[in-house]
């Protein structure tokens, strides 16, 4: 076992630092500019803004647009993610080296991967702790013999701006992932672990502050959450979730093969291809 598998396995995550390159931290910033222009010319179209903003800057455009009417902003973005500037960011070859590392040689790209515009002081875009497989749990598809806690699968997350305690960098509780699905509760906008299962562990969390450019995988059952943003700028980030693709989703959707050694024909090859195919 590796340094870092060992590190997944203990703590549940691992950081790897500058693992992706400027140019493709600047593809995915060019990417999330283009949804910020796509709902900017919504609003202008719909009356419900009369200036666009287009001076603006990346870390405040979408804010400014939405400040008024913080409820109708979307909290992610995920079916508009097929554009060819993101293929280098989830299917990188360093961070899917690490993936199939973990998982073996079928790696496929969970469908559900997300950018977060985590907006100031607005509780839509704080996401409470969680595990990613207590939301799985709760959208199964009830495949036979087959549970959540069963699913081999390593998420990502990395941030387009700097990741800190000021902005709502995530924090993680060590060694949760191995507590199985606990149960969770729905809130307003999102699930929350079960006081009785978070509040012993509280103490132990860690703020994991990166920068652009960093990438942290984590387990899909350790607990999570990302901190209120008490900045006046966003806190873009992208998550994703790459899984055995011998493995059943348990969600109606199939995902991408991102990787596979037994027909290399298979997986997701270039950036073009990317941008043709849709969430599935």
């Amino acid at each position: 076992m590796n340094s870092f598998s060992h590190e997944f396995d203990e703590r549940g995550y691992v950081i790897l630092r500058g693992v992706l390159e400027p140019r493709v931290v600047d593809g995915a910033r060019a990417a999330m500019e283009q949804l910020v222009e796509q709902q900017a010319a919504k609003l202008l179209a719909t009356g419900m803004i009369r200036d666009p903003l287009p001076h603006e800057p990346f870390t405040t455009r979408f804010y400014r647009l939405y400040e008024h009417g913080l409820d109708d902003a979307p909290r992610s973005f995920r079916q508009e993610l097929h554009l060819a500037e993101l293929f280098d960011v989830f299917f990188h070859p360093r961070v899917l080296d690490q993936a199939e590392a973990f998982l073996g040689g079928e790696v496929r790209l969970y469908p559900n991967y997300t950018a977060r515009p985590k907006l100031p002081d607005w509780e839509g875009t704080q996401v409470l702790w969680h595990q990613d497989g207590g939301y799985t749990e709760n959208v199964t598809t009830g495949t036979a013999g087959q549970t959540v806690d069963q699913l081999r699968m390593v998420n990502v997350w990395t941030p387009l701006v700097p990741a800190r305690v000021e902005n709502g960098c995530m924090q993680f509780i060590p060694g949760t992932h191995k507590l199985g699905v606990v149960p969770h509760v729905k809130k307003k906008f999102y699930l929350e672990i079960a006081a009785e299962q978070l509040a012993p562990r509280l103490a132990q969390a860690v703020d994991i502050e990166l920068d652009p450019g960093d990438v942290v995988l984590f387990h899909n059952l350790l607990f999570h959450q990302g901190q209120p943003n008490r900045t006046r700028t966003i806190r873009w980030s992208l998550d994703w979730r790459y899984q055995d693709a011998t493995q059943p989703t348990l969600r109606k959707e199939s995902g991408h093969i991102a990787r596979s050694r037994r027909d290399p024909a298979r997986a997701v090859a270039n950036a073009a291809q990317w941008a043709r195919l849709s969430f599935q």
